[in-house]
């Protein structure tokens, strides 16, 4: 068995005060894939940095304070790898890759974006470029023997059931037309499986994120951008998949919730 969990922490440092340190020790992951950690490694609590049986990999940005990835994982990496050979976004804190035994694991921080401003242009570019790597990265694991998931914050809905109000986001960033249809091509014609989805076809949701404005947590008003996507080959291992939804309110100690796939490798 391979149980990964995903989950943008929003600021680990916050995250830490809040509950994330319980929850990462009653975990039965056996790898963890944090976005938005925010933070670089001498500004982490030691007991959160370097937790009891974990190994972690930090890639703070360079901006502070913004982005920033990390990898928690039972088993010590063969090989990391921070980056994807882009000279724009290798040092935003977006993209950490880690070979483990016939999986390559990462974690990705995808733009939110903003429509019509620069920040949608930085998005497209992102986009563009990260899709040719998917591609590089699906054939050099298939020549390897190797399976690879691409776990994290996407900040994109592929469909009208990945958010609850989709009528009115459809002019906002994360469901826009542009935005789903380079999500097909990473399915279509890159070859990779959206795993949450193909485990729930037919639900709505289940989200990820619900909006601290108003009561979108409560009337689980939220979107599902916080995806594990695979190659066919280890989606197709995947057993089980379940957002770890907070109780109420007061106990989230992010605005996302943490996603978990567990991968039976010897089916």
């Amino acid at each position: 068995m391979l149980s990964v969990t995903s989950v943008n922490v929003n600021g680990i440092r916050a995250a830490a005060k809040k509950g994330f340190s319980p929850w990462l020790a009653g975990s039965d992951a056996d790898v963890v894939c944090l976005q938005e950690v925010r933070a670089e490694e001498g500004q982490i609590p030691q007991e959160v940095r370097e937790p009891e049986g974990w190994h972690t990999v930090f890639a703070p940005a360079a901006a502070k304070g913004r982005a920033g990835v990390a990898l928690y994982t039972r088993r010590e990496p063969e090989r990391v790898q921070v980056g994807f050979g882009s000279a724009e976004f290798d040092g935003s804190g977006r993209y950490l890759e880690a070979d483990l035994p016939g999986v390559t694991v990462a974690s990705l921080y995808l733009p939110s974006g903003e429509a019509g401003t620069e920040k949608q242009d930085e998005k497209y570019r992102f986009m563009g470029e990260f899709l040719t790597y998917l591609k590089e990265l699906k054939a050099r694991a298939a020549a390897d023997g190797r399976e690879v998931v691409v776990c994290g914050d996407w900040n994109i809905c592929h469909q009208e059931a990945d958010l609850k109000n989709w009528k009115t986001n459809r002019k906002n960033a994360g469901f826009l037309p542009e935005e789903r249809e380079w999500l097909g091509q990473v399915y279509e014609g890159a070859g990779y499986v959206d795993v949450v989805r193909s485990l729930h076809p037919e639900t709505e949701g289940p989200y990820s994120w619900w909006s601290y404005r108003g009561r979108a947590f409560d009337n689980d008003a939220g979107w599902r951008i916080d995806l594990q996507v695979a190659t066919p080959g280890l989606a197709a291992k995947a057993v089980k998949a379940f957002v770890e939804r907070a109780e109420t309110h007061p106990e989230r100690w992010s605005d996302h919730a943490p996603v978990t796939v567990v991968y039976e490798l010897g089916v």
